[in-house]
């Protein structure tokens, strides 16, 4: 019987664990992978984070670089490992939970091959869980390449011919902006409405003047955080309107529907496409959580981390209280707020 296990060995269990060792708590962290910084990692080669280095920062530990460097995935997979070495945090790795339940005062956790007994759990597995793409994709001929964004790393995946990117997010525009830059031709499937804001501002960091107006500490249960957190969130660091006006990038509305080479969009039909990069995002599954309470968009309802179920918390989840929650510098602050809440509950004990 462990009082504390923290699942996920991401920038949120790392934090709560922090706290947890400084308050020299019995815990462990399980992890589904078979090292820290896996995630981070798996993602394209390129990847920059769009905070500077100054807000990247994890309590007791700053992050190694200089002021205003934009850090690429090799530097927060090596900063999270420094991170777990550096305040010794226990972690099992190679251990995906495939159910959790509570039983009387303590829960069980079941893995492939192990089972953990714990007072309490804090669920720190992300935001980013089944990749999700349309259903049609099954109906588009073997011999188009197809790649979700989790899985993309470079062009080099890419075969020869036209690529398709579907999707408007950060990482469907960084990845279209990438492939863009070869010269070859690539169609855009998705909202083209969509605003950008550059990195950098009068000689500042995006991110030093969201400080400034208070943006970041804006927190989801007020009228501009309700606004904020439902609305369409705007491309950080490229210029969308620029990138659409490429000769070589078309955009084509939505992707509707798909036969062997053709593939149907609102604008129109095409069968020269060779290539697929589907930045259609994820599904968050919590399904495993025996009793979990949903929210209309599939995240267990809780309030700061703090579930229904006595002894279960959540950190790192989108808007879990503010924007920052799911990010590497912001889900700090929601560690220490469940910090404050464990002790005193021990001290009310």
């Amino acid at each position: 019987m462990i009082d504390f296990i923290v699942i996920g060995a991401g920038q949120a269990g790392m934090a709560i664990s922090y706290y947890l060792t400084q308050n020299k708590k019995d815990f462990l962290v399980l992890d589904a992978n078979k090292e820290i910084g896996a995630p981070w990692l798996k993602r394209w080669d390129s990847l920059q984070l769009f905070t500077a280095t100054e807000y990247n920062n994890l309590p007791g530990l700053d992050f190694p670089h200089p002021t205003g460097y934009y850090a690429n995935k090799y530097d927060v997979a090596n900063y999270l490992k420094s991170y777990a070495e550096k305040f010794k945090i226990p972690i099992d790795f190679n251990q995906k939970i495939k159910g959790l339940k509570k039983v009387d005062d303590y829960f069980i956790l079941d893995s492939e091959d192990k089972t953990y007994k714990a007072k309490n759990v804090i669920v720190a597995t992300g935001p980013f869980h089944t990749p999700f793409t349309p259903s049609f994709h099954t109906k588009i001929s073997p011999e188009v390449t197809q790649i979700h964004s989790e899985n993309y790393k470079s062009t080099n995946q890419l075969q020869k011919g036209d690529t398709l990117v579907v999707g408007a997010g950060d990482s469907g525009v960084q990845i279209l902006d990438e492939i863009a830059a070869t010269g070859n031709k690539v169609y855009f499937s998705g909202n083209t409405n969509i605003s950008s804001i550059p990195q950098e501002f009068l000689g500042k960091t995006l991110w030093w003047w969201f400080s400034k107006i208070g943006f970041l500490s804006v927190n989801k249960y007020s009228w501009i955080g309700k606004k904020l957190s439902t609305g369409t969130q705007p491309i950080i660091g490229t210029d969308v309107k620029t990138l659409f006006k490429r000769p070589n990038v078309e955009c084509v509305g939505r992707s509707l529907d798909a036969s062997n080479d053709k593939i149907v969009f609102e604008k129109k039909e095409i069968n020269t496409i060779k290539n697929i990069i589907w930045a259609t995002g994820f599904k968050p599954n919590f399904n495993w959580i025996e009793n979990v309470a949903l929210d209309k968009d599939n995240y267990p309802k809780n309030f700061r981390g703090i579930s229904d179920i006595e002894g279960l918390y959540y950190l790192g989840l989108p808007w879990l209280y503010t924007r920052g929650s799911a990010t590497l510098g912001g889900v700090k602050k929601d560690a220490e707020y469940l910090n404050n809440v464990i002790l005193d509950k021990s001290l009310s004990n």
